[in-house]
């Protein structure tokens, strides 16, 4: 091996070893910080995830970091109860026949209270954990806890088959369906493969009794699912699985419903949201007041969303905060282009219920804003020590915990105290981990925000943005320009760390993100642009800042490098064939480029089908 790829290879393995934050929680006393963090293990070929802890001040500054970080790989959800009595833990492990086993635990203070065995009970599937569905919540009076597995699919077998003679204590419990092994299921796509039927599950702690609840309409799938303040209904998202099951990843216009279901005999259901929308992220303020994140069920994958509170079926619903076509402006002047973000923080409410705090992209960052519930005011209460990106991960007793980072520094977790309502642009920051370590190469290197726009065409919409993001230079040597879409196409990039970006820094090239027209962050307009003209706009907009970045930065033109992965695989397979000789190398992962064949089997037909070209 060559000492160059040596290089390669060291760096490569260096910025694995740095982690980022995923989660943050406060004690109820905020005096306690636990951060969840993820790094890169080379040797296991995946994630490692931990937990640190640090004790705050009434200040809230940091005056005790707890050691060594603990390793919670093995745990898929967790949740502490709201007087912080128990701790519910879902872990998964291998059995000595290497086959997979869940486990509910129920920890209280310093021993393990509960221990089940979850594949022994038989009632149901996998517990869910993932975003889109899963769940792991307690009830108020912390004698119950909720959450979402995979419906236990019924037995199956052939029509002909032989069986053992029946006796008299055959205790046959269940009836196979004939002929039923092989039907295809359908599930949820991409990252949810196998999840194709969930159900709501209540265990009582004390009892370790288990209800799969019913009460749903046979075409819903729930999810994202939380007890109500009286612990006697839950709250969550259902998903409805007619005339198909869509991926879900990614997509926000999938048809669903807000609701809420009785744990009562009667199983009273009731819908909160309106027909025909995409919901998500269902939240229930210390008032008990719902408030969720909606959308039209059609069009682009993702797009803007509104921010609405109330109950559909007593009356209108109040949108706290509504779509934007393009821009407005926040209580404190900044520009604002609407919310696409795909969630809200679990605990997002400010002590008294009226406010809202949450983080959604907006154009070249992730911004953090709080919102008066009641008059729909909003301020950007944003990280500025520095440019970069904030996203809040828990709001308690009025504090505020948020991770900062940018391209040229890792994950930072910082705290603030929430002001009075009409004063939260005075919020004042203050960290809570140290910033983890890069090569100084990479703190040294720049990143530029460049606004472009096709001055000469008739189009309804012609800017967009890229950012730009440059290793420091000596001797006036002109860099490779690694030109890089997202995909999607409705997502976008953001001045946030990326290991990916930072690796390919160090090694000497020149990075462009581009947002082209059709990205999310920059208003519902540049979002419905860019269907019907798939492989056009978007084409031209990152060859515009192509063009653009290497006449300002003084780039190799020799040296243009292309890199994307699929909807960003697409644009680069474009871009190379229809212009082969400004383009040297192309990268293409994964990439949207066969769409006949793909058209049948792809888990997001409707794209092909429906939106784009």
């Amino acid at each position: 091996m060559s000492k160059e790829f040596e290089n390669v290879i060291r760096l490569y393995k260096n910025f694995s070893k740095v982690p980022s934050i995923v989660g943050a929680h406060l004690s109820r006393d905020t005096s306690r910080v636990t951060v969840k963090w993820t790094v890169r293990s080379t040797d296991r070929g995946k994630n490692t995830r931990f937990v640190s802890s640090y004790i705050l001040n009434d200040s809230l500054k940091v005056i005790a970091d707890c050691g060594f970080g603990t390793d919670i790989s093995n745990e898929l959800l967790s949740a502490v109860s709201p007087n912080e009595t128990y701790r519910a833990v879902i872990r998964e492990e291998r059995n000595q026949k290497d086959l997979k086993k869940q486990y509910l635990e129920v920890w209280s203070k310093n021993h393990l209270a509960h221990c089940i065995d979850l594949n022994a009970l038989d009632l149901h599937g996998d517990v869910y954990a993932d975003s889109e569905f899963g769940c792991l919540n307690w009830s108020q009076d912390e004698s119950a806890i909720v959450y979402v597995a995979e419906k236990k699919l019924a037995k199956a077998e052939p029509y002909i088959v032989r069986k053992p003679a029946e006796t008299p204590k055959s205790d046959s419990k269940e009836t196979p369906r004939k002929g039923e092994e092989y039907i295809y299921r359908q599930d949820w796509g991409e990252q949810l493969v196998g999840k194709h039927a969930s159900v709501i599950v209540v265990c009582k702690i004390e009892s370790e009794s288990f209800t799969v609840l019913d009460g749903l309409p046979e075409d819903w799938c729930p999810g994202q699912v939380r007890f109500t303040l009286d612990g006697k209904s839950v709250i969550g998202i259902a998903w409805s699985t007619e005339p198909r099951r869509l991926g879900l990843i990614f997509c926000t216009n999938r048809p669903g419903h807000v609701f809420t279901l009785s744990l009562e005999d009667d199983k009273a259901l009731s819908r909160l949201s309106p027909e025909g929308m995409s919901v998500r992220a269902a939240r229930l303020s210390p008032r008990g007041a719902p408030v969720w994140l909606q959308r039209v069920a059609r069009g682009p994958h993702h797009a803007g969303h509104q921010l609405v509170t109330g109950n559909i079926a007593e009356a209108p619903l109040t949108v706290i905060v509504d779509l934007v076509q393009t821009v407005t402006r926040t209580d404190d002047g900044r520009d604002f282009h609407g919310i696409y973000s795909q969630s809200l923080p679990a605990r997002c409410f400010s002590k008294d219920g009226k406010r809202i705090v949450f983080s959604t992209p907006q154009k070249n960052e992730i911004r953090s804003y709080v919102v008066d519930i009641e008059s729909g005011g909003m301020v950007d209460v944003s990280i500025r020590r520095a440019a970069g990106s904030t996203s809040v991960l828990d709001v308690h007793d009025d504090v505020i915990l948020a991770a900062h980072s940018s391209l040229t520094s890792p994950s930072q977790l910082y705290v603030a105290r929430l002001p009075a309502r009409g004063s939260e642009a005075e919020v004042e920051w203050m960290p809570v981990t140290s910033q983890p370590e890069v090569p100084a190469g990479l703190a040294r290197s720049e990143v530029t925000y460049l606004q472009l726009e096709h001055a000469d065409c008739a189009d309804p919409v012609k800017s967009f943005s890229a950012i730009y993001l440059s290793p420091s230079v000596q001797g006036g040597s002109k860099l490779p320009l690694l030109v890089w879409p997202h995909g999607g196409p409705h997502s976008n990039f953001t001045n946030s760390y990326s290991f990916e970006a930072a690796f390919f820094n160090d090694l000497g090239f020149a990075i462009l993100h581009v947002n082209y027209r059709g990205s999310t962050g920059a208003g519902e307009a540049s979002v419905a642009f860019l269907p019907k003209r798939v492989g056009d706009a978007d084409v031209k907009d990152c060859k515009l800042a192509t063009e653009t970045a290497v006449a300002r930065f003084g780039l190799d033109e020799s040296k243009l490098c292309l890199m994307g992965g699929s909807h960003g695989g697409f644009l680069v397979a474009h871009l190379s064939g229809q212009y082969p000789d400004l383009f040297k190398v192309v990268v293409s992962r994964n990439p949207v480029i066969d769409v006949a064949s793909m058209f049948n089997s792809t888990d997001i037909a409707d794209w092909y089908g429906d939106a784009p070209c």
